[in-house]
Formats: structure tokens, C-alpha cells, sequence
């Protein structure tokens, strides 16, 4: 399918400029699944930064997309600082290989899935890209008043292999208000290789089809069933918030197109909790994709008691909520 700038192609005798959309995109795969890439089924995000100043508009454009992509935002050379910063944590942790610049992000092997919000922690170039400047005041002014947001930051560190399945966030964080954001923010380049996230086009107006799924709680369990019972004392989830593991079959069902692009540090992308996403699969050899995943809210609206304070319960046994079913 077409990709959407214009490609400079080289020939012996003269140099082309071809035109917008017609550089094939490469197949894209999700969950270990290739997607189908006809023109209705996968497509690229629109790219809002040329409204980057005109929050009316960016507020008209979320309510008909369900999200925003703002390409080159941030300060790029802020971003890599916060690379830096946590590739020497990965490394101090064993999971870049030896003998490679830190800031490469090498891998070593089997390195596979990383989950590592403690690399946040006290983390002074991260805090200072997440959570003050730039992405806040692009907040502050998004939802047109006083900000708060969630003191637990998602860190990930994904290898090659496969990447996050589909799923929408309102289960994992839904027992405050249900009008926060997600920001979705890589630490680097993330070419369709390395494989950034991936939005379901419309998919948060698919109520007819979320209502049973999106208000459940991964962390609610039913002790008057003692199976429920024995996977909430093992640490596991009766419900693990996973819509599906098929992304093409989700596409099937839901209609519109994967959405997604290949990322540069600077970029973010915003969504709300209705919005079904998944991210592409690591193809590359040997590269970590670093990114986080953190939360924005009106001030004035209720909180997850999950993820704040300086030592957040999140998913362990003091955010675990019993109930008779």
C-alpha cells in the first residue's frame, strides 16, 4: 500500500521525485501475525502537528479519531537524553550486550520482553520529559484546565520477537475517571522493523462490541469462586484485560485499518481508553525498542487509587478488589 511522503529514487541517468503515495510499505506483523495490507485494512496515523498550537482544533480532530499524533513535539535532543539515561540502567541490569555503546540499545540475547518501570525511578531526564515542560503544558491545555497525572510510569524494553497484543487500557486503570490519556512516547527511531504501536481506526466508537470487555477489572476476583481465588493468591489475573491474540481477526470484527508510522524521538501519540492498540512485532536481529506508556487526567476529576503515590500498589496485592459474584 502507499506510503505517504515523497521518495527521492535514484537512477543512472537522472533522479526522480516520486509523488505522494506511491512507495509501497513494507508487511507489517503483530502478535506473530501478518496483517492484511490492503488500503481498508492497515494505514499510517495522521500526523497533528501541524495544529500543534491550536488546541480547538486538536480537541475536533481527538473526537473524530479517538487520538493524536503529534510528530516531532518534543525536543529530540531531550528524548535522547532520557535514551541515555535509561540504556546505562539496562545495561547496569545485564540486558545490552557487551562491547556496544550503551545508547545503541543492542540486546542481548533472548533478551525478549522487558517491563521496567523501576528504571524510571529517579530518573531526572525522564521525569523531566514526562512529567514538567513540553508534554505537560500539552495537557494543561488539551483538557483546558489544572493536570494531574498518574506517579507510576510504564517502561518497556521490548527485543526481537513479538510485541504487545490488542487490548484496550480502561481495564487496567478504570476505577477513576474514564476521560484520561495514554501517551504513548518511544526513546529513539522506531522504524516498522523495530515496531512501534498500532491504533485500531474508530475502534473506540465499537461500543457494541467493548461494553462487555472494557469495564472489566483485571485486578477484581469473585471470592465466592475459588478458582478466581487461587489465580489472585498466585499472583495471576482471572481476566488479564487481553481482547485478543489475533490482530487480524480483531481488525475482521471491528472494521477500519491498523493504523501506525514509523516513529522518531520526538514523537508521541495520545489516545483515550477506549481505543483498541497492540504494536508491532521487533523484527530486527538484535535492537531493544525503548518507549513509555503514561497517564494524563483533569485534576479535577477522581484518580486510580493503583498508580500514585511513591510506591503505587498497580497490579499487586494491595490493588486487588474482592467482590461476590
Amino acid at each position: 500500500m502507499p506510503f505517504t511522503t515523497s521518495t527521492i529514487l535514484y537512477r543512472p541517468d537522472r533522479v526522480y521525485l516520486l509523488p505522494v503515495n506511491t512507495v509501497a510499505l513494507p508487511q507489517i506483523y503483530s502478535y506473530g501475525h501478518a496483517l492484511d495490507m490492503g488500503e481498508d485494512k492497515f494505514g499510517l496515523l495522521r500526523d497533528s502537528a501541524d495544529a500543534a498550537t491550536d488546541f480547538d482544533e486538536l480537541r475536533r480532530r481527538f473526537a473524530e479519531d479517538g487520538y493524536l499524533y503529534m510528530k516531532g513535539y518534543l525536543d529530540r535532543d531531550q528524548v535522547l537524553e532520557a535514551r541515555a539515561s535509561l540504556t546505562e540502567r539496562l545495561a547496569a541490569a545485564g540486558a545490552l550486550a557487551p562491547g556496544v555503546p550503551h545508547v545503541e540499545g543492542i540486546a542481548r540475547p533472548d533478551a525478549g520482553y522487558l517491563f521496567k518501570p523501576d528504571l524510571t525511578t529517579g530518573n531526572e531526564p525522564v521525569q523531566r520529559l514526562l512529567y514538567s515542560g513540553r508534554l505537560t503544558e500539552f495537557y494543561r491545555n488539551f483538557f483546558a484546565e489544572d493536570i494531574r497525572h498518574y506517579d507510576y510510569t510504564w517502561l518497556r524494553a521490548i527485543g526481537p520477537g513479538k510485541g504487545t497484543n490488542p487490548h484496550c487500557d480502561l481495564p487496567y486503570m478504570g476505577r477513576g475517571t474514564h476521560q484520561h490519556l495514554t501517551c504513548w512516547l518511544p526513546y529513539g527511531d522506531v522504524s516498522f522493523e523495530l515496531g512501534g504501536l498500532m491504533l485500531l481506526e474508530k475502534s473506540f466508537q465499537r461500543m457494541d462490541l467493548l461494553e462487555r470487555y472494557v469495564y472489566r477489572d483485571v485486578d477484581a476476583y469473585c471470592e465466592n469462586k475459588p478458582t478466581e481465588v487461587s489465580k489472585m493468591q498466585a499472583g495471576k489475573w482471572a481476566f488479564s484485560g487481553t481482547l485478543s491474540h489475533h490482530p487480524p481477526a480483531v481488525r475482521n470484527k471491528f472494521g477500519g485499518r491498523w493504523l501506525s508510522t514509523e516513529y522518531q524521538a520526538g514523537d508521541f501519540l495520545t489516545f483515550g481508553m477506549f481505543m483498541v492498540h497492540a504494536s508491532l512485532d521487533n523484527r530486527t536481529p538484535d535492537r531493544l525498542r525503548i518507549s513509555s506508556d503514561t497517564r494524563y487526567q483533569r485534576a479535577s476529576e477522581p484518580i486510580d487509587e493503583r498508580w500514585i503515590g511513591v510506591h503505587p500498589p498497580a497490579h499487586g496485592p494491595g490493588g486487588k478488589r474482592n467482590l461476590i459474584c
